[in-house]
């Protein structure tokens, strides 16, 4: 049937659990992943799309450290868009609008591709401990299956209700069961555990839809992709997606059906996404609006079925119905399903140590949504970190932990960790205090060296990494060096409307003016040459415009990063006793020692940790 003992067992296959099997596998650890049906592995639950703002640059921090959520985005794409682009570079965020069966599709067949790697069918129901260690789990056909580690990514089944309107059913996800008894399990262990919420909007039926009435949005003239490997390519045809807005009239239908709402109701008592809000939601928080926007997206290459994103609803379904026929553009509006809001257990990521190893329980992961996190993007960045770490406990080797000066992802982990969440955690650009240095376009310079260190990612990989950064040093140097022709310049300026030069100067000069961008240059014959003899594709010379036109925020951002890292190498002791400092207050100590921090920079990112008690501890530990 299948071995009885495995390095990692990983439990849930959605995203988190897809790249957490990957990469304890592509590690060298016997790796199984466990899931209640084999035909769903990362399964577009919501929106069939992947990226978006600071979600773009996640996507291309796990494909740089070797994941495959950047190579499977790109291969089930039916459109791509580079967003923010008006703004500056830290801002811009890669997105695709997916195939969602062929996204699970991809995802599959690299699973089975990848050798260590077991697959089986089954719920864990339990977990097998000794001590205050696991030591494997059990499932709902009474086996036992052992590992020396088990990673928990069970997304929004754990104890999973389903509402719609008065209606609701216990369920993972819609057609799906939900999974009983590892809520308990865990809390028999000494878990807190949480309850929170989230939504989903109809999916409808494309040929009752009138796209003339709604406004087209088509992907970019010239795509990119996510991947900085050379397993995919750019997409050559695209699905245009279309927007369209709710209406007054929408609105009071919805309002007529707010009593009948398990939002208003009293049915749901979590805590939903704050950013992602259900319809019924806006229309009461935003009452001062007259419409909202609904995005139309396209479902796949081969299929008519259509994400109405932008209406998520737990509302009755006649409710829905009636109100979408409403919107412009879907007067004849078929539903293939309604919305619902789904509730589901959780715990409270303050019970992990930044390997995302618990803290209660050794040996033991938690990964996804089961950490109080939404999105796709955020959960495979806690799956592949929770799979590496996990290799390297089966090993007796140090975690791998990230910086917040280092990822997103790490900004993402230790938000999780040090502060927690009561409500949907989801990335922002804001989250990040180095967004400058931890942009989509160098994600691969950042984290590749530190994947091939690990084993993860090939020596051909950071060969092409190290042959980009040549590239791109050699590209600001000749920029630097080189003097543009004043007759040349000014034309080009004239045409901008820009200030004209009276004397010639270097082109990184004229490239940091704000209005000049790298394509205006390719009509400088000479520097047109230099890329051409050097083979530079536009990724080379998109980076070293960033260097130029922003070396002023990158070197700040550098010099404020190597500031707090002093307090970063400051490491506090494992057993060091808060309590016996009465300079502390009665707060901090309750946090530290609840929350546990490695070190001083950890400790001062906690909620409630002031200056001062840094301060007493710096003392303390004798700086």
């Amino acid at each position: 049937m299948f071995d009885t003992s495995y390095d990692v067992i990983v439990v849930g296959a959605g995203h988190a659990g897809c790249e957490a099997a990957a990469a304890s596998a592509n590690l060298g650890s016997k790796t199984l992943l466990v899931t209640m049906n084999l035909q769903n592995m990362a399964q577009m639950s919501c929106n069939p799309a992947m990226g978006g703002i600071a979600k773009g640059q996640i996507v291309r921090e796990i494909d740089a450290l070797g994941g495959y959520s950047g190579i499977v985005s790109d291969r089930s794409a039916i459109q791509f868009k580079m967003l923010n682009q008006s703004k500056g570079p830290a801002m811009w965020s890669p997105r695709v609008q997916s195939d969602r069966s062929l996204f699970t599709l991809e995802w599959r067949n690299l699973l089975e591709k990848t050798q260590n790697l077991d697959f089986y069918q089954d719920t864990i129901v339990d977990l097998v401990t000794e001590g205050d260690q696991v030591t494997g789990v059990l499932t709902s056909l009474g086996i036992k299956i052992y590992s020396k580690t088990v990673i928990l990514t069970n997304g929004t089944f754990l104890n999973g209700l389903i509402h719609i309107g008065e209606k609701n059913f216990g369920g993972g996800r819609a057609g799906e069961k939900a999974s009983m008894g590892l809520t308990a399990a865990l809390e028999n262990l000494g878990f807190t555990s949480g309850r929170m919420k989230t939504g989903t909007p109809p999916r409808v039926d494309g040929r009752s839809l009138d796209y003339s009435q709604m406004e087209e949005q088509p992907g970019d003239v010239n795509p990119s992709k996510f991947s900085f490997t050379d397993l995919t390519q750019p997409l050559s045809n695209q699905i245009s997606c279309h927007i369209t807005h709710t209406n007054e009239y929408v609105h009071d239908l919805l309002r007529d059906g707010f009593d009948r709402s398990p939002m208003f109701n009293g049915a749901i008592k979590s805590t939903g996404p704050r950013y992602c809000p259900s319809i019924e939601d806006k229309i009461n928080r935003f009452s001062d609006k007259s419409q909202h926007q609904i995005f139309v997206e396209p479902e796949g290459w081969n299929t008519v079925e259509v994400y109405v994103n932008g209406f998520s609803t737990s509302l009755p379904d006649d409710i829905q119905y009636n109100a979408l026929k409403q919107v412009r553009g879907f007067e004849n509006v078929k539903f293939f399903r309604p919305g619902y809001a789904i509730e589901y257990d959780y715990f409270p990521p303050t019970q992990l140590f930044h390997s995302l190893e618990t803290k209660g329980i050794q040996n033991l992961f938690f990964a996804g949504q089961i950490n109080g996190t939404t999105g796709y993007e955020e959960a495979g960045a806690q799956g592949i970190m929770a799979g590496i770490n996990a290799h390297l406990k089966c090993r007796n080797e140090t975690p791998f932990v990230l910086g917040r000066e280092e990822a997103y992802i790490g900004v993402l982990i230790d938000d999780l960790i040090l502060k927690g969440t009561e409500e949907p955690y989801r990335m922002f650009t804001s989250r990040a205090e180095y967004r400058t240095l931890l942009r989509q376009d160098n994600a691969d310079q950042r984290l590749t060296p530190k994947s091939y260190k690990l084993g993860l990612a090939s020596e051909e990989r950071l060969k092409k990494v190290e042959q980009k950064e040549t590239k791109s040093r050699s590209l600001v140097t000749y920029l630097k060096k080189t003097s543009y022709t004043l007759d040349q310049a000014n034309e080009l300026l004239r045409n901008k409307k820009d200030v004209e030069v009276k004397q010639t100067d270097k082109f990184a000069k004229l490239l940091s003016r704000p209005n000049i961008k790298r394509d205006d240059l390719m009509s400088f014959s000479s520097l047109s040459e230099f890329l051409n003899k050097s083979e530079m594709d536009d990724t080379i010379f998109e980076q070293a415009e960033i260097e130029i036109k922003y070396a002023g925020y990158i070197e700040k951002e550098k010099r404020t990063a190597d500031k707090l890292q002093r307090l970063e190498n400051i490491k506090i002791p494992k057993e060091f006793d808060y309590d016996r400092l009465a300079s502390l207050s009665h707060e901090a100590k309750e946090k530290l020692n609840k929350i546990q921090p490695g070190t001083l920079a950890q400790a001062s990112r906690i909620s409630g940790i002031n200056p001062s008690d840094i301060s007493v501890l710096l003392v303390s530990m004798g700086r």
